[in-house]
């Protein structure tokens, strides 16, 4: 469903080098997969979900959603996404029923469909009380709640998340995190970008870890652990990454 090969970006700097953001990264995802694009900010993950977009050109390499290349293809690429992005903002006139039914139109979403989605996303992230408020009243954890409706209004069968809990408190979280297991049990593959190693460990099935463009290691949990003897996220990404304090100091047995 998603395949990235050898993707690289370099961005020309004002002396002549450049900067080598992305750095011939592959990996795939699959239908019912939550593919953890893990690593600190300034590893490369948006520039990648960028280009997986069609947004960015790759200066080398080839990605594809659903069979359509993303250089290639980017308005068919796009049909097929749903983007959440902790950064993405909300037309602050419109009420939250007509910002859903905007962006389904956007989508050439029938208009009955439209708003049988409407009702079903309303009752699954709880929206059904804030309908008719403008989005300029909405709170920050509501204004997320709608913002992980857009994202699903039109049924992609891709779904690319960026931060999705950035400056979330504890029950805006779950709300995400309820989220990310609906979108699992509906067998969409799914990419999650995130620096919180923590929260990644709940939600993801399977794990890519970057640092400074280039990924360092890849597998299930369970893989990663039993290669790096290690048991948490942020231990693995320390010792494979050969960064931190404790860089030559093996993981505890656990």
């Amino acid at each position: 469903m998603i395949s990235v090969h050898e993707l690289t970006k370099r961005f020309p700097l004002p002396d002549g080098s450049y900067l080598l953001a992305v750095n011939r990264l592959s990996f795939s995802v699959q239908p019912g997969e939550v593919y953890g694009l893990l690593g600190p900010n300034g590893a490369g993950k948006t520039t990648t979900l960028r280009m997986l977009l069609g947004l960015l050109e790759p200066t080398s390499g080839q990605a594809s959603i659903a069979g359509f290349g993303s250089t290639q293809h980017p308005d068919e690429v796009k049909r097929r996404v749903g983007l959440v992005a902790a950064n993405a903002g909300l037309y602050p006139g419109l009420t939250v029923s007509e910002m859903l039914l905007f962006f389904a139109d956007l989508y050439s979403v029938p208009q009955e469909q439209a708003e049988a989605e409407l009702g079903r996303l309303s009752q699954l992230l709880g929206l059904a009380d804030i309908l008719d408020r403008r989005c300029v009243n909405l709170s920050t954890g509501q204004r997320q709640r709608v913002n992980l409706a857009r994202a699903l209004i039109h049924r992609p069968p891709v779904m690319l998340l960026d931060e999705p809990t950035l400056g979330l408190d504890v029950l805006g979280t779950h709300v995400v995190i309820e989220y990310i297991d609906h979108l699992r049990s509906e067998g969409k593959a799914v990419i999650l970008t995130t620096h919180h190693l923590d929260d990644a460990e709940r939600l993801c099935t399977r794990f890519g870890l970057m640092h400074q463009g280039e990924l360092v290691s890849e597998g299930t949990l369970t893989e990663l652990r039993e290669r790096t003897g290690c048991h948490s996220l942020i231990d693995m990404f320390l010792k494979l990454s050969k960064v931190g304090p404790a860089l030559n100091v093996p993981c505890p047995a656990e």
